[in-house]
């Protein structure tokens, strides 16, 4: 666990969908604190609002009230530059968004050089370094349509550790992958929190959570109902909705 030195601050944050004459809460008051070098796993029934927080974090999704701070930089202030804050916080997401157009090399070396401004043989030293940390560097020359889903969800991983970020996302970085590569992609998070990474995920894979989680946030129709330490939540849930979850899940 890491110490208590937030780098995320989430106060009262709301947010309500409207589409067809009809509306939804989808985030309803939620706060919490993110701490640097801590695993958040945010963990819920479908329909939560699990993702839709996660996505407020990097402003992929604005809020309606409340407020989001990111290592000391308000998300929601008129000043921001929403766009250079995104820069330190990544995020990889259920489906991979890879430029097939090009290769797995170059869909890591062209962020570096578009958004850190970095030369071609910084961003590609970088490049080839991180596919080697994922345990793919004989893919570089392939693209992604060559690829299977674990080894594309390892290329978006390596593309956003590439710029650096202060924060890692994970939106359900392994629901859309077969079971044979889940546990790969698993691992190499695992790993990343072992490093020190700061990192929020949304995941329904308890073991996981469980196994690589600091705390649990258990969200329904759009409120947090519970958030502590895996262990504790697993083992003796406190509200009834949690009972129910864990009763059909585990």
């Amino acid at each position: 666990m890491s110490a208590v030195d937030p780098i995320v601050i989430v106060d009262n944050i709301s947010k309500t969908f409207h589409a067809g004459g009809r509306s939804h809460r989808a985030l309803d008051g939620i706060s919490t604190t993110i701490n640097r070098g801590e695993v958040l796993v945010v963990i819920g029934p479908s329909g939560s609002g699990k993702s839709t927080f996660l996505r407020t974090l990097n402003a992929l999704e604005t809020i309606d009230s409340g407020s989001i701070i990111i290592d000391g930089v308000s998300l929601t202030a008129k000043k921001t530059n929403v766009d250079q804050l995104r820069t330190e916080v990544g995020m990889v997401f259920q489906h991979f968004n890879l430029f097939q157009h090009k290769s797995v090399l170059d869909n890591i070396i062209l962020p570096q050089k578009v958004v850190r401004r970095r030369s071609e043989a910084e961003a590609t030293k970088v490049a080839q370094d991180l596919l080697e940390k994922v345990g793919i560097p004989q893919l570089a020359d392939r693209y992604p349509s060559q690829l299977s889903g674990g080894q594309q969800q390892r290329v978006a991983i390596a593309r956003s550790l590439a710029m650096n970020p202060k924060i890692m996302l994970f939106d359900e970085a392994t629901s859309a992958l077969d079971p044979e590569t889940v546990e790969g992609v698993l691992e190499l998070m695992g790993q990343l929190a072992a490093e020190g990474m700061t990192m929020a995920v949304v995941t329904h894979e308890m073991q996981f959570a469980r196994k690589v989680g600091d705390r649990i946030l258990f969200m329904d129709n759009g409120k947090v109902v519970e958030e502590r330490k895996p262990n504790d939540f697993f083992d003796n849930p406190q509200s009834d909705r949690a009972k129910l979850f864990l009763e059909q899940i585990l």
